[in-house]
């Protein structure tokens, strides 16, 4: 334990001296810096873009919306390509993609590699 810090009694102190003494930690802590955050994009929570980064990164090749269908064994169908595409234009957006060309998705670390 550091010099001059003491553990608190929650008894003691009651529910707001805790949040007082929450507060005042909280503010102590440095706020993280751009560059000491993760170097990745912001990659959406649902988990069928990371399904797609996944079968993007091993193929090792840039990927059309139907050949993802496939690789992620989803019926070929509009709906599933076109729900695909939309993701995959969503992560161009959002510079975790790439368009080789029209049409034909590749994550960027795929080109610099």
């Amino acid at each position: 334990m550091e010099a001059g810090h003491h553990p608190v009694d929650p008894g003691s102190v009651g529910h707001h001296g805790l949040l007082r003494i929450t507060r005042k930690t909280l503010l102590t802590l440095p706020l993280p810096s751009p560059a000491t955050g993760p170097d990745r994009p912001d990659i959406p929570d649902h988990p069928a873009y990371q399904q797609i980064l996944t079968a993007l990164a091993d193929a090792g090749r840039p990927m059309r919306a139907r050949d993802l269908c496939q690789a992620l064994g989803l019926p070929i169908l509009p709906k599933h390509t076109e729900g695909i595409r939309s993701k995959l234009k969503r992560l161009l957006s959002r510079g975790i993609l790439i368009e080789a060309e029209r049409g034909l998705f590749a994550r960027c670390s795929a080109l610099s590699g």
